[in-house]
């Protein structure tokens, strides 16, 4: 592999590797559900009303691992029409990833350790999210390929916040070594959303004049 290739694919790779986290763990969540895993407090939900979840799962985890690939600019010059395609499909899948989740947070009962700071984190992030999407479509409507990469960007910062959230997590649990409290769990949430919308702006800005089609849909060029 060249330096350039390893440059190209730097980007996905790093968004793969985070997007591992809430693709294993959901997947670990759907295999519980369909086997028939003990009932506890945490998951009881789950069981009750197992629709959402499950569309949360599953369509969060194709758009964590296709979108990282919408970051391979060789990628996606030398499959143009790979790229219009999963662009189509990303966008449902994040509008039920984020509908789903907001759904979750207003409906399911919270479970211990959840607090009102961070059910209004969910419903902050979870509303931008959707937002964000509508306004790409807008703006490759009006064939803005730099605004509609920009608001799609931010929409992939949002919807790969689990992973960041593992990571705000992990000093937490070497240093301290319990499950933080109501108010620290929402704001190590909170810092993992605003870690990947920080690195996203910075991506945005420091883009050429001329910014790549990402997320671009099929039928616009």
């Amino acid at each position: 592999m060249t330096a350039s290739t390893k440059a190209n694919w730097l980007v996905p790779s790093t968004l793969i590797a985070l997007s591992a986290v809430p693709v294993v763990a959901g997947a670990v969540r759907l295999v519980g559900l369909v086997g028939g895993a003990e009932i506890t407090p945490d998951n009881a939900r789950f069981f009750a009303v197992p629709l959402p979840v499950v569309l949360h799962i599953l369509s969060v985890s194709l758009y964590c691992i296709l979108g990282a690939l919408q970051f391979a600019p060789a990628f996606r010059r030398r499959r143009p029409d790979w790229h219009r395609a999963a662009g189509r499909l990303l966008v449902p899948c994040g509008l039920v990833a984020a509908f789903s989740g907001l759904w979750m947070t207003q409906f399911y009962p919270p479970v211990d350790g959840d607090g009102d700071l961070l059910y209004g984190f969910r419903l902050l992030f979870g509303s931008a999210w959707v937002l964000f999407i509508v306004l790409g479509l807008a703006a490759i409507r009006r064939r803005d390929i730099a605004q509609h990469s920009a608001w799609m960007m931010r929409g992939y910062a949002i919807g790969l916040g689990a992973g960041s959230q593992a990571l705000t997590y992990l000093p937490w649990f070497l240093i301290v070594g319990t499950p933080p409290g109501e108010l620290s769990k929402a704001l190590l949430m909170g810092t993992g959303w605003a870690i990947n919308l920080a690195v996203a702006e910075w991506f945005i800005r420091r883009r050429p004049a001329h910014p790549i089609r990402i997320f671009a849909t099929a039928g616009h060029h």
